[in-house]
């Protein structure tokens, strides 16, 4: 009886396993699709969240290009306002000092 028990009790032990084990495989497979589809979720917004941002550099980056061109014209205009006054007065100077 006690080689009979035993082997009830092992061949009860193997199908609780073989049960335990085909019970995990299937929470080891919810848990990877959950875990995937978490990761695909993740990973839109993450390229959502790119996009954005690469939209946002390219715009401030086009408006301070934008400014200093228009930076660079204004010291362009300056400088040829500050260099006609000198001419003009340099030119001024030497006819004056070549009429005497």
């Amino acid at each position: 009886m006690d080689a009979t028990y035993r082997s009830e009790l092992r061949e009860l032990n193997d199908q609780n396993f073989a049960k335990f084990a085909a019970l995990l495989e299937q929470r080891v497979g919810e848990v990877r699709s959950e875990m995937e589809a978490g990761f695909a979720r993740a990973d839109a917004l993450l390229e959502q969240r790119i996009a954005e941002v690469k939209a946002e550099l390219r715009t401030e980056f086009s408006e301070a290009r934008t400014e200093v061109r228009s930076n660079i014209a204004a010291l362009r205009a300056d400088l040829i306002k500050w260099m006609f006054l000198f001419w003009a007065g340099t030119a001024l100077t030497v006819v004056g000092l070549l009429r005497f």
